[in-house]
């Protein structure tokens, strides 16, 4: 059934992109309300951070349960800079994400070498780690109370306040991290992270430099990841050590494993259902919990691989290409 549809996807992508995006244009006014807005905004939000995973835990395959790190180190940064030292323009985003990549790349260094779990349990301490910081160092992170009444985002000296426009800076920054994400994947860099990623050892035989390429997914995952950070602290003006946890992490891991793995489409799907349905539920708050587990378990029977962890979309259009190409020759015969 996925196959099939994956399939329809593939053979009708110019409408459906066309359809997609002028929905996406038109939705803050056909729905106006503040709160479908929010939801709407996190959504994006939570996309751009399972893109960004994506592109480490998928097709680099280092499991990471630490992603919200980096997150939290691109907010703190923004609100820092935009409370403290009065930057609340387009640049603290890019400066947020600068700080996120650094620590990423911190972080890759000494980890180069490690494999399957004990990456997963490195990236679980080191955002244990960053929490710990956030929740000791008073003077720079004001502690467990968080950061309040951060300003908002400046863009050409307005100041902007309405949900709408946070909604469009949000879905812009999404494009141009599913844009980035996708041109690494598609790239001669894409084929050497996977080929890194499915035989290290071979890849490095065959001349590619391990290193170099590990480190390169990491630093541009934890950079998109720190952007997202930036924008989540200028529309919320207010964040703290709980929005960082390692238990936010593993939600955004799940985000990534419901979609599929590697599966850029896939991390949209899987953001949009783990942020909207705990929404749809919220009336059913005593058996909330319970459903939202038990479609996750059912998910993991039916399709332990994700919903489009399997689908290879290349594959689907070069086969749909061929078929048309035979249809063609056959037709002119």
């Amino acid at each position: 059934m996925i196959e099939r549809f994956s399939t329809w996807l593939v053979r009708h992508k110019s409408p459906l992109l066309i359809g997609t995006v002028i929905a996406a244009v038109i939705f803050p006014y056909v729905f106006t309300s503040r709160y479908v807005l929010r939801i709407a905004i996190l959504c994006l939000m939570y996309c751009m951070l399972a893109v960004s995973l994506n592109l480490m835990s998928g097709i680099l395959g280092q499991i990471s349960f630490g992603h919200a790190a980096f997150w939290g180190i691109g907010a703190y940064t923004a609100a820092i800079l935009a409370k403290n030292h009065g930057w609340n323009n387009v640049g603290v985003l890019i400066v947020a994400a600068l700080v996120a990549g650094l620590f990423g790349l911190l972080l890759s260094l000494p980890v180069m070498h490690l494999k399957g779990y004990y990456f997963t349990i490195t990236t679980m301490v080191f955002c244990q780690i960053v929490r710990v910081i956030e929740i000791n160092w008073m003077s720079l992170t004001n502690g467990p109370l968080g950061i309040m009444a951060i300003p908002k985002l400046q863009i050409f000296g307005q100041l902007i306040k309405s949900q709408q426009a946070y909604y469009y800076l949000i879905l812009i920054l999404l494009s141009l991290t599913t844009f980035i994400v996708h041109k690494v994947i598609h790239a001669r860099m894409g084929y050497a992270i996977l080929a890194v990623r499915d035989d290290d050892l071979a890849a490095g035989a065959m001349g590619i430099h391990v290193f170099k390429y590990k480190v390169l997914a990491i630093v541009i995952s934890s950079m998109l990841a720190g952007a997202a950070g930036g924008f989540y602290s200028v529309y919320t003006s207010y964040i703290d050590p709980g929005s960082f946890t390692n238990a936010v992490s593993n939600n955004m891991l799940v985000m990534v494993i419901f979609g599929g793995l590697g599966n850029i489409f896939g991390s949209f799907v899987g953001a949009t259902l783990l942020t909207v349905l705990p929404e749809v539920l919220r009336g059913f708050s005593e058996y909330r919990q319970l459903v939202f587990g038990a479609l996750l378990v059912l998910l993991m029977l039916v399709r332990p691989e994700g919903i489009f962890g399997s689908v290879n979309f290349k594959y689907i259009g070069q086969r749909l290409s061929l078929e048309k190409s035979i249809a063609g020759g056959k037709h002119h015969e």
